[in-house]
């Protein structure tokens, strides 16, 4: 394979979970030029790492036009087609790329015939309640050619310096605390992260906050102030994702919810501190770098570097989107885990 396109038009999370099959795929062939296609917005994730030549971003609503703009651009130019999302789109996209294809397949789909037809190699998702995580069901993708002679890790984007006057308020041994969740049945409560944040200051800890610059995030970053002391409380503001790894790289430990930061900064080898609802763990748990895996549920458990807490109840984890089963859904396991819970682990994990 001279040159191989991945194919993951999904969230910026996913396109993180993907880099240990591109970099799987540089050791199976280490003169390929592979590059990955994703949504505008989404690959970020992807600056600096050095097994990627392109990073091509691609509108996720093109129209006619962009359509067939894009099926020129990629048109056979690939020798294999890594389609590492399991929708209808991303299928078509590296049909057009690439002469030979291996690619994800929902478990059960009506489109799943014609998928497989398109395919060489075929891998079946498990779904949200797989034991199996999403990193090890990517890296099934290259099977024909060769299983992996490791763990593969996450790569995460460069570090880049940090603003000025962000880098003169850090002091050493600095928590990384991330409040905002996408979705609303990811959210720990807000005033649970206002007590987190006091007693980690209480034990003489300096907090710093981070979040993307949407309206969400700022509002559940701008929710902490006042939580602790002006010097042990720092609104990092909107960074680059190389200046987001950078910040994070530094930290002595790192604390958020089930969201894309949070992988970053398992991949970015810091302590992590998860905090997870209805998700299932051992599927979509910032990936460990190590061969065991997490626990369905656990009050609390660690791999490698990562340590994950759930909530006490029969329900957990569900693996759907909350109680209510849609993106703005309530998930009652996630007040359930308590600020004291989570301050007392993250002391321990600090001293």
């Amino acid at each position: 394979m001279k040159s191989i396109l991945v194919v993951v038009t999904r969230q910026i999370g996913d396109v993180l979970l993907t880099t240990p099959l591109v970099r799987q795929a540089r050791v199976l062939w280490p003169d390929a030029a592979i590059d990955v296609l994703g949504f505008a917005g989404t690959l970020g994730m992807l600056a600096g790492n050095p097994d990627v030549r392109e990073a091509i971003a691609v509108p996720a609503k093109p129209g006619f036009g962009g359509t067939l703009a894009l099926a020129r651009r990629l048109w056979r130019r690939y020798d294999l087609a890594l389609v590492a999302d399991p929708g209808d789109r991303a299928h078509l996209i590296g049909l057009v790329a690439a002469r030979e294809r291996a690619g994800l397949l929902p478990a059960r789909n009506s489109s799943n015939w014609w998928k497989r037809k398109l395919l060489a190699h075929a891998v079946t998702s498990g779904g949200d309640l797989s034991s199996e995580h999403v990193v090890a069901e990517k890296l099934r993708l290259l099977q024909p050619w060769g299983a992996p002679v490791s763990t593969p890790q996450v790569v995460g984007p460069s570090s880049a310096s940090l603003p000025a006057a962000l880098q003169a308020k850090l002091q050493p041994g600095y928590v990384v605390v991330h409040t905002p969740s996408m979705w609303p049945y990811k959210q720990w409560p807000l005033s649970h992260f206002r007590d987190l944040i006091a007693r980690l200051a209480a034990a003489g800890r300096q907090v710093v906050l981070t979040g993307s610059g949407s309206d969400t995030d700022r509002a559940a970053v701008a929710a902490m102030h006042g939580a602790a002391p002006d010097s042990l409380l720092v609104d990092a503001g909107v960074l680059t994702f190389n200046q987001l790894a950078g910040l994070i790289r530094g930290a002595a430990l790192y604390i958020g919810p089930d969201t894309s930061v949070s992988h970053l900064a398992a991949a970015c080898d810091v302590p992590v501190l998860a905090i997870f609802g209805p998700t299932n763990p051992q599927r979509w748990a910032p990936w460990p770098g190590v061969p065991q895996s997490f626990e369905r549920v656990a009050l609390s458990q660690t791999l490698g570097k990562v340590t994950l807490i759930q909530a006490d109840l029969p329900c957990v984890p569900c693996g759907k989107a909350g109680c209510e089963n849609h993106r703005a859904s309530r998930s009652d396991c996630l007040p359930a885990i308590t600020p004291e819970r989570v301050a007392e682990q993250a002391l321990r994990m600090l001293s």
